[in-house]
């Protein structure tokens, strides 16, 4: 018999926006979190290079916005990118609040005529792609893992919040006997059990993260399968943007380093991109070099290893003190010379990957989706705010202030929010056990392999049909085969990460240019106008558009 479970608020996904909102919650709800592996185990715990904040007396709210817009390449919603940047201040000072040890400037790297002062406030702050002043504040080269583990040991201290780990949302539950569909729970598998459990709440905000595991090479931790996506389509919300797939220019390339990121960081502080023979190149692609947005410098690294047939191309940060180093970017340091690198000594291999996904479920500064009572923070959603390529240190920053608004909303009207009905229990009486789960994996396997090929960095309309051709016929399967079978966590990634890889394709399909992170060989120019590309779910009821 199912379990039946009720909380004032369901968040499902245990990231930076998952656990922002849990907190801002927790004294006027209960709140269940819900994490697919352990609480820490996702793209926060690994984000290396920091968050994008107005902090210094040089910089400007001006400034980060209209940088912001650049890197998004006419896409970015201005109003979004204000309340975001306007926001950053605040969302930094309640980090620290947290606890988290963000890195303090150096008295030798003190800005000129400045007394250090080991009590103060003044935090190193570094530069990245796209940005024109130094406004990264970061904890060395582990900014995720700093802001996780704080975030998490803060989780634990309140009785309000019950946490479910190795737990995978499978479906938001919906009224629609209502003129405006109104969420009512979510189903969950308890995959160490692998029994499915209902939760019945008020509301439920998804913070599953992007969809970079629909590539074969990625920098993001397994459990990135575009689940609240999916999902969040099935309800009837629509979706935005979703070609713009960010490829970070700079994982490590060795066969025992799976998806180990090199922090933009690295070149931030002056380290240069060589091709194999030692020459720099990017000054050949775009005039502020290893600098520009990331979306050139991955094209530029594409470019250069598909015309010498390479495997990789290295970056450079050697001529920099081995202090200055070790003490900047320990954990990267460390993991690489366990591989016998020497970043010290020697260039370090590095290829691009799939990093984040810019588009998402649509929502507005409220972070309330196109269904009532359900909300989207962090990579999975779209908010308006990175355009058609996300600039560097703006995601962890997004996760905070709107899982910060989304709290503000909910608490404003949780007193006069009503129940809905409670979902019914999951029935699997009429599904079996697999004997087939090898069907599983060569799907997978194919998804990525196909996605990677025909929907990378660089793309044709040729390349993009073949690719959602072979993406119908696996979501056909995969369907007829959700249909017969109990479910499992495999089953459940592979049921959403099809869909979202259609989404992706038929996205890309629909943009007859190329602009940002979308990038086609059949039309190369920028169109004169900017537009979005909104999907629309079948189930959309246009009484709940925001």
């Amino acid at each position: 018999m199912s379990t039946i479970h009720q909380y004032d608020v369901v968040v499902i996904g245990s990231g930076a926006a998952g656990l922002t909102l849990a907190l801002a919650l927790a004294e006027k709800a209960n709140v269940a979190v819900i994490s697919k592996s352990q609480l820490s185990e996702g793209s926060t715990y690994y984000a290396q290079g920091g968050i994008a904040a107005v902090l210094d007396a040089a910089d400007s709210i001006d400034a980060h916005c209209a940088d912001t817009l650049v890197a998004g390449a006419g896409l970015c919603h201005e109003d979004a990118v204000r309340f975001t940047v306007e926001r950053s201040k605040q969302a930094i000072e309640w980090l620290i609040e947290q606890g988290v040890a963000f890195t303090r400037e150096k008295k030798s790297e003190a800005k000129k005529g400045d007394l250090y002062d080991e009590s103060s406030n003044d935090y190193h702050l570094a530069r990245e792609g796209g940005h024109s002043s130094r406004r990264i504040i970061h904890a060395a080269d582990a900014t995720g893992k700093a802001v996780s583990e704080t975030l998490v040991d803060r989780l634990y201290e309140h009785p309000s919040i019950k946490t479910f780990e190795h737990h995978v949302a499978i479906d938001i539950t919906i009224e629609r006997d209502s003129p405006t569909p109104t969420c009512r729970g979510v189903y969950i598998l308890d995959s160490k059990n692998n029994k499915v459990e209902t939760f019945h709440a008020r509301y439920v905000v998804i913070a599953t993260g992007g969809a970079s595991k629909a590539y074969l090479y990625t920098s993001n931790p397994d459990g990135a399968s575009g689940d609240g996506i999916a999902m969040a389509w099935r309800a009837g919300c629509r979706v935005a943007n979703m070609e713009f797939n960010q490829f970070h220019p700079t994982c490590l390339y060795h066969p025992q380093a799976k998806s180990f990121l090199i922090t933009e960081a690295v070149r931030g502080e002056g380290g240069k991109l060589r091709l194999p023979n030692g020459e720099q190149f990017m000054h050949h692609f775009d005039e502020r070099g290893e600098l520009a947005p990331r979306d050139i410098v991955a094209r530029a690294i594409d470019h250069e290893m598909k015309r010498l047939g390479s495997d990789c191309v290295y970056l450079d940060i050697s001529h920099r003190e081995p202090e200055f180093i070790k003490s900047h970017f320990p954990n990267i340091y460390e993991r690489c010379l366990d591989l016998g690198i020497d970043i010290c000594k020697e260039p370090i291999p590095v290829v691009p990957a799939a990093h984040y996904t810019c588009g998402g479920i649509m929502v507005d500064n409220c972070s309330a989706t196109d269904v009532k009572n359900l909300f989207a923070v962090g990579e999975t959603s779209f908010t308006g705010l990175h355009g058609a390529n996300r600039m560097a240190s703006n995601s962890l920053l997004e996760c905070i202030v709107y899982a910060q608004a989304a709290a503000e909303s909910i608490l404003s009207t949780i007193d006069t929010t009503e129940w809905q009905k409670a979902p019914k229990i999951w029935d699997e009486t009429q599904v079996t056990d697999s004997d087939e789960d090898v069907v599983i994996s060569h799907n997978w396997d194919e998804l990525r392999r196909f996605m990677w090929d025909y929907v990378g960095i660089v793309r044709t309309s040729k390349r993009l049909e073949r690719a959602q051709h072979r993406a119908q016929l696996l979501r056909k399967e995969i369907t007829e085969y959700y249909g017969n079978y109990k479910v499992t966590n495999d089953l459940i990634e592979l049921r959403n990460l099809t869909l979202v890889a259609e989404l992706i394709i038929e996205s890309a399909l629909r943009r007859k240019e190329s602009r940002g992170l979308h990038y086609t060989l059949d039309y190369k120019s920028e169109n004169r106008f900017a537009h979005d590309t909104v999907l629309f779910p079948p189930n959309f009821c246009a009484s709940a558009e925001n």
